[in-house]
């Protein structure tokens, strides 16, 4: 049995397989309200069908200011769960385990009004300067991951995600580069880390299943944080009870990247070396072939696709055939596959 289709197991959550669909913003709530739409709900049981083990629903914003856009996913409300909770239904028929990625955007927000980062610093000319976040808002925001972890499990997911990568309010405290406090937030590493502690503490008083912290392991710039400065970070995740590592890279600040097949992989393979950890490796995985490589060599324990997964729902069929694997279809789809 090729590896990528052995069974892994988190928390007494076993996933069926360590495909994992990475969490993309769908930007599909055209009633800009957060609600789950007809095409979230095609959207995520396509990749259910499809044998995807486990399918990690967008960056759900816990507040409407943290939105992305204004037609991203929210659970900011207890008015969300209902639809979020039918996803979760229509994934599950089809033996898939469900994640959600729960998320604020800090200055990357692209929503009307303040938006707010923890200082005053815009990412770019065509973002909006944000408001420093006072202490207040701060506690504000952890309590709503927490409110939002609560939602999650209402509406019955598997795994919960926190986004602490791609530049959005938890990686803008995690760097120095977004992050310019002089308080209890700002400063040296333990202190930039306070924001991230204080929610997973918050989480994990109100969710006891997997949680997983997507990172970007490595900032591309001079002065930011770099995969073995993330280390001691992970070290102290480990001691707050996070199962895995969801190892991306970059987009804090603006950096020009050399994209190439697997170019994130090393990030996962160091961090799940130097710490122990269970990681995920993510970034221009395409192939059953590229996806066994780093699962037999011990690169990571899942890996995560993302466009992949957009051009073809099926891959992990196509993947299981590439590795000489059998996989039971559903049964509607047997006569496609069996030839």
């Amino acid at each position: 049995m090729a590896k990528l289709f052995t069974p892994y197991t988190i928390r007494g959550v076993e996933f069926k397989n360590r495909i994992v669909m990475a969490p993309m913003c769908m930007y599909s709530c055209h009633n800009f309200d957060g609600k789950v739409e007809d095409w979230h709900k095609i959207h995520y049981a396509t990749r259910a069908v499809g044998q995807v083990g486990l399918i990690i629903v967008e960056a759900t914003a816990v507040l409407p200011e943290g939105r992305i856009s204004d037609r991203d996913l929210g659970i900011w409300s207890d008015d969300h769960v209902e639809g979020l909770s039918e996803i979760v239904r229509l994934m599950k028929q089809h033996g898939a385990k469900t994640g959600i990625q729960i998320a604020h955007a800090g200055r990357k927000a692209t929503v009307e009004g303040d938006i707010y980062a923890p200082s005053a610093i815009r990412f770019n000319e065509q973002y909006k300067t944000p408001v420093e976040m006072s202490l207040a808002e701060i506690r504000e925001t952890i309590d709503a991951f927490k409110d939002a972890a609560i939602r999650a499990k209402k509406a019955g997911f598997d795994v919960i995600e926190l986004h602490a990568a791609h530049g959005y309010l938890i990686n803008e405290f995690l760097s120095p580069l977004a992050n310019e406090r002089t308080d209890e937030y700002g400063g040296p590493s333990e202190k930039r880390y306070r924001f991230l502690r204080e929610i997973i503490d918050s989480v994990r008083s109100v969710w006891d299943g997997p949680l997983f912290v997507r990172i970007s392991a490595e900032d591309y710039a001079d002065g930011g944080m770099s995969t073995s400065q993330y280390i001691e970070m992970v070290n102290w995740m480990k001691t707050q009870d996070v199962d895995l590592i969801d190892v991306s890279s970059g987009a804090v600040v603006p950096a020009k990247i050399d994209a190439y097949p697997g170019y994130q992989v090393p990030f996962s393979e160091q961090i799940r070396k130097e710490t122990g950890i269970a990681t995920g490796a993510v970034g221009l995985i395409t192939t059953g072939l590229q996806a066994e490589e780093i699962l037999k060599n011990e690169r990571a324990n899942v890996v995560l696709l993302a466009r992949e997964l957009l051009r073809n729902p099926y891959w992990p069929y196509s993947a299981a055939k590439e590795l000489g694997v059998a996989i039971e279809p559903p049964k509607q789809y047997d006569r496609g596959w069996n030839f």
